[in-house]
């Protein structure tokens, strides 16, 4: 007997292989699939504006980077003695001018780069709660720690977000015209907002995400949310806030991504990739041991093997494309 149910998900048409350049945006589960993206040595670019949890911002930050805004001090607001954007977490933010608009447009710019040449966009909604700003009327990515008496609480209604997704994809659709979009929903529960408030809010991400992938033939939804919601329900597969999915859960979620997206010479691939990944992150005891001297030319063996694999996917589909 089996003491757990199967969300069962069909394979992609559009598979993530060595060449293919990603560019993730979202929640924190964004990070935690683009990290094991990145630690696998697949081409990926992570958040370039810092965690977005509402779809209002993700559009709106998108948006941005198709138009190839470019900062300048006006586009600064200060809070004490820090500079800061709303569109910008506060790992942009900083006590000089200077400083933080080199951050914002570097950034920027390679956010811009690669989302003209992603083959793959990776796209989370956490939560339909949103912060509006007073002054401005607009949604903000970041409150950055201002008083709560200069924003307007409010939940986004499925309407508004698909309509700004669909403006967004239209867009998108002439500035990288085959781009694939993944979507998912974020399975972190956002307590603040209310556990009642948190289930209506995952309700309209979900209703959402279903509309665009029925209207959009290179969307895909990703069952991130139901995995741990129907599969995994239990608190041992929570990191100790409770709120979070642990790394097992996370490891649960990224084979099921695996097999969704990925062919079975990338896996092939993937699974020497993570052996070289694990050689790198070894802590040395003895380095002037024989022991140690092995260990190297076992690790360069493989990343020689490694670089050797991916070179001839690169071959490989070029043959193809001529």
């Amino acid at each position: 007997m089996e003491f757990l149910t199967h969300v069962n998900i069909l394979p992609s048409s559009r598979k993530i292989n060595y060449q293919s350049k990603i560019l993730s945006f979202g929640s924190c589960f964004s990070e935690s699939i683009g990290k094991k993206l990145q630690r696998a040595y697949f081409q990926i670019d992570i958040n370039p504006f810092g965690i977005l949890f509402n779809p209002a911002s993700i559009a709106q930050n998108i948006e941005m980077l198709i138009e190839n805004h470019n900062f300048t001090e006006n586009d600064l607001l200060k809070n004490g003695s820090l500079y800061f954007n709303f569109a910008f977490d506060t790992s942009f933010s900083d006590y000089c001018v200077k400083k933080c608009l080199e951050k914002m447009n570097s950034r920027f710019t390679m956010g811009f780069n690669d989302l003209q040449n992603a083959d793959i966009l990776f796209i989370t909604f956490g939560t339909a709660w949103v912060f509006e700003h007073k002054e401005t009327g607009k949604i903000v990515a970041n409150c950055h720690k201002l008083p709560s008496e200069n924003f307007v609480r409010r939940r986004l209604d499925i309407d508004e977000i698909v309509f700004n997704f669909q403006k967004l994809f239209l867009k998108l659709k002439k500035f990288n015209p085959d781009l694939f979009i993944i979507l998912t929903v974020s399975p972190i529960r956002h307590v603040k907002d209310g556990f009642h408030e948190n289930n209506l809010s995952k309700s309209i991400l979900l209703l959402s995400a279903e509309k665009l992938e029925k209207e959009f033939e290179n969307i895909m939804y990703f069952p991130a949310y139901e995995i741990v919601m129907d599969e995994l329900r239990d608190y041992r597969f929570y990191a100790t806030d409770m709120l979070h999915p642990s790394e097992s859960a996370v490891e649960h979620i990224w084979e099921k991504f695996s097999d969704t997206f990925f062919s079975p010479q990338t896996k092939k691939i993937l699974s020497l990739a993570q052996k070289v990944a694990a050689d790198n992150e070894h802590l040395a005891r003895f380095e002037g041991s024989e022991e140690y001297a092995n260990f190297l030319k076992i690790k360069e063996k493989r990343e020689n093997e490694l670089l050797l694999k991916i070179k001839e996917t690169e071959k490989s589909n070029e043959k193809v494309f001529l």
